[in-house]
């Protein structure tokens, strides 16, 4: 592993006032070793090395598929803090978690968040976390691509449904498209590989697919399509919005050569390469094919909540575990009881018979 180069960065401080430049040095009795297979095994047998972290509900955008305008957020009194987060996230890697994606809301507008990723790329110098990732709308990545760089992070996830500027505006209602636009420029100038996520809206970009595929690959991105979900209230009516990954493909097949590639990134998009193009194309279908046999993940909220399944209600309180004890085993054993618990499948349906969210929490909350 490269040594991850200090940038101003580093003057920035935790919330319980720990410096970023303290990091190495101050945390080496929490640091995690490289070990074997994830001690993590849901009763269905699957191997959970995949953590998804939400550190922060908020946005500053107000997607119409994701979140109501006149959203209210949780109390910032409800949060972790980011030292509770790096506790958390180290117990997880501890017990086998390779893969940990951090995400929100916007994770990037959360204050100081880059000292939580500069604490946790201790993981990625000692072996014991593969990658270190997060999913951005990009709104932010103009101030901070250098740094996510220079503290270990080499692949990004930018969630963008159109090239439209004005559809891109009406879509995320508060969204700046040249602005995401110039952080994706910053970030591959800064060495980040990018990967754009695009929910397929039926009537909205179902036109627009073609043509954003082709502009990823001429950029050297992949894209991934996906599926919109069932979760949470939101204005209007889901059946309006959905759009069947399998009719996109059959679509695109009429015009393009797809080929099934074993390409993984650890999460559960299925890849084909564009021969037109040369470029990879992902699907991420929770609703026609949903990837559940193979699910290797779960999800932690920024309150430390974790939920072994996106689509269930069921969830195990982190929070009180962690703050229990100074030790982390009321923390280990709450992870074990929760694992146990990981279902073997969501039931998401989205017709004229389901219109309401399959759960009640937005994804925001959860964790894009």
């Amino acid at each position: 592993m490269t040594p991850m180069v200090q940038t101003d960065a580093v003057k920035r401080v935790g919330e319980q006032g720990n410096r970023v430049s303290e990091t190495p040095n101050s945390m080496d009795h929490d640091i995690a070793v490289p070990g074997g297979q994830s001690s993590m095994i849901d009763p269905f047998g699957r191997m959970v090395s995949y953590l998804r972290v939400s550190v922060t509900d908020r946005c500053d955008f107000r997607c119409v598929y994701c979140m109501a305008e006149d959203m209210t957020f949780l109390p910032k009194r409800d949060l972790l803090t980011l030292e509770e987060l790096d506790r958390l996230c180290t117990a997880f890697i501890k017990k086998g978690v390779r893969k940990l994606r951090l995400t929100g809301g916007e994770p990037l507008v959360r204050r100081n968040v880059m000292w939580l990723i500069e604490a946790l790329s201790r993981h990625l110098q000692s072996g014991a976390l593969e990658e270190l990732t997060l999913t951005t709308n990009g709104s932010q990545l103009g101030r901070h691509a250098q740094a996510l760089h220079d503290f270990g992070v080499r692949r990004i996830n930018v969630s963008i449904d159109t090239l439209d500027a004005e559809k891109f505006h009406d879509i995320t209602r508060w969204g700046n498209l040249d602005k995401v636009l110039d952080g994706i420029k910053a970030a591959q100038a800064a060495g980040l590989h990018v990967k754009i996520n695009m929910v397929a809206l039926k009537s909205v970009n179902e036109n627009e697919i073609e043509d954003m595929m082709r502009w990823c690959h001429g950029e050297g991105m992949d894209l991934t399509l996906i599926e919109t979900m069932p979760l949470g209230e939101i204005e209007g009516d889901r059946t309006d919005q959905y759009l069947p990954l399998s009719q996109v493909r059959a679509n695109l097949l009429e015009r393009y050569t797809l080929k099934d590639i074993p390409y993984k990134t650890g999460g559960p998009a299925r890849y084909v390469e564009v021969a037109e193009t040369g470029g990879r194309l992902g699907f991420i279908t929770p609703m026609t094919h949903n990837f559940c046999e193979s699910c290797n993940r779960v999800r932690l909220t920024c309150t430390g909540t974790l939920y072994m399944c996106l689509g269930k209600d069921d969830a195990a309180d982190l929070r009180s575990a962690l703050r229990a004890s100074e030790s982390n085993e009321p923390l280990n054993s709450a992870i074990d009881e929760a694992i146990g618990r990981k279902p073997k499948g969501h039931d998401f349906i989205i017709d004229r018979d389901h219109k309401g969210p399959a759960v009640s929490r937005h994804m925001s909350v959860t964790g894009g």
